[in-house]
């Protein structure tokens, strides 16, 4: 009779050899979608100093667009994604770009604040529905290469977050509110494409790949996994706190600094977000060869002396140290996912979920904070009090070691 530990082994083994090619084409239709979805979000905050002034708006209510936008988005998230972990719902994934779309229609013909905070929480239901299932999906099509395909899933996303406040210059800024119409257009595309992935999972079924990842990898328990959560809790936290200051409040600093144009501050944003892009693009496949804990320990070290100097030289200088920060930083956030689904096998979008409604609540959090703070104390002395954020980073000592890790 064999033991416990050598069937599993072998049953692992099987699992592996049916998932051991990653189905590209699915892969590059999820990512191409997160980079459309993740465009049309990052283009909310591009447009807020356009906003400020076509409705007299002070930094705190800019900091509560973002909160109602990146509350809704963090709220819903790890209910959907628990959801369909037990009644998989793949058509969920156009549906939600369906909201996002109407979320867009209103915020380009708002004419109040209200309308504002209402088009915001339509573009943050449908960020809800996607994360889950489209984390979910770039699994089930990874291969066995759950970092790899994650990461290229989260370079779609910081793809997209970097074109967009760049669109916003080009076609928002200069026609104004009502030219955020457009930006339909990037939904309707997306709609077209998640459907085709939506047929696509419908004919695939998710139980070999749950057996795979609840057998490859040695789950956490009880106080060990408590541990984990808490300390990748505080890892993001600390790296979305200090996301959301540069993503939101970095062309306001730029400008009141260095007295330059707006579309020039969108241009340096836009290399800010496209640094995050290519620091994840090699965040996923380091931790499949090093360990995910490794990767975050990189990551928020080497982060540390770039926070530091940030606020305190010139504008090139600024520009280069935000660059490193953002492609340092980045390259965690698809090993935390992945260590937190390979503790938790089976969960897989309930994690994701989790992990992607806490960055959004975190950064929504932040942006209405850091917003009453440079009310009162002004733009500069926000990016100064965050610089010491990546000091945060000493908590990895304590993130518990696992197989993969």
């Amino acid at each position: 009779m064999q033991s416990p530990v050598q069937t599993a082994t072998e049953i692992g083994s099987q699992a592996s050899q049916n998932i051991s090619k990653m189905v590209y084409h699915i892969i590059f239709y999820i990512t191409f979608a997160h980079l459309l979805n993740d465009l049309i979000q990052a283009s909310l905050p591009a447009i807020y100093p356009l906003l400020k002034n076509n409705f007299s708006l002070s930094f705190a209510q800019i900091g509560l667009i973002s909160l109602v936008y990146q509350v809704t988005a963090s709220l819903l998230q790890p209910w959907i994604g628990l959801y369909t972990d037990k009644k998989p719902k793949p058509y969920l994934l156009p549906l939600g770009m369906v909201v996002t779309l109407v979320g867009i229609a209103m915020l380009a013909f708002a004419h109040s604040f209200y309308v504002l905070l209402i088009s915001a929480s339509f573009i943050g239901i449908g960020s809800s529905t996607f994360h889950p299932e489209a984390s979910r999906v770039a699994r089930m099509a990874s291969g066995g290469k759950f970092g790899t395909a994650q990461s290229l899933f989260q370079v779609g996303g910081n793809t997209g977050s970097a074109i967009g406040p760049l669109l916003v210059a080009i076609i928002v800024l200069p026609y104004g509110q009502t030219s955020f119409v457009w930006l339909m257009l990037f939904a309707l595309c997306a709609i077209w494409i998640l459907f085709r992935v939506s047929k696509w999972t419908v004919t695939h079924t998710q139980s070999k790949i749950a057996k795979s990842n609840a057998v490859l990898y040695a789950r956490l328990h009880g106080k060990q996994l408590v541990q984990a959560l808490v300390v990748i809790s505080v890892l993001i936290l600390t790296k979305f706190t200090y996301i959301a200051s540069i993503s939101n409040y970095y062309t306001f600093y730029l400008i009141h600094k260095f007295h330059i144009s707006l579309p020039s501050a969108q241009l340096y944003l836009f290399s800010f977000l496209a640094a995050v892009a290519i620091g994840t693009f090699f965040g996923g496949p380091l931790g499949d060869k090093v360990g995910r804990r490794a990767v975050i320990w990189i990551s928020f070290l080497g982060m540390i002396p770039f926070a530091m100097v940030l606020p305190y030289v010139n504008l090139f200088w600024t520009s280069f140290v935000a660059i490193m920060a953002g492609l340092i930083m980045s390259s965690a956030f698809s090993a935390m996912i992945v260590y937190v689904q390979e503790a938790i096998p089976g969960r897989v979008g309930m994690i994701s979920g989790l992990m992607f409604g806490l960055m959004f609540g975190v950064s929504g959090i932040s942006a209405a904070g850091l917003g009453v703070l440079a009310d009162t104390h002004g733009i500069e002395w926000i990016f100064r009090l965050c610089a010491y954020l990546p000091l945060l980073g000493i908590f990895t000592l304590f993130l518990p070691k696992s197989q993969k890790s």
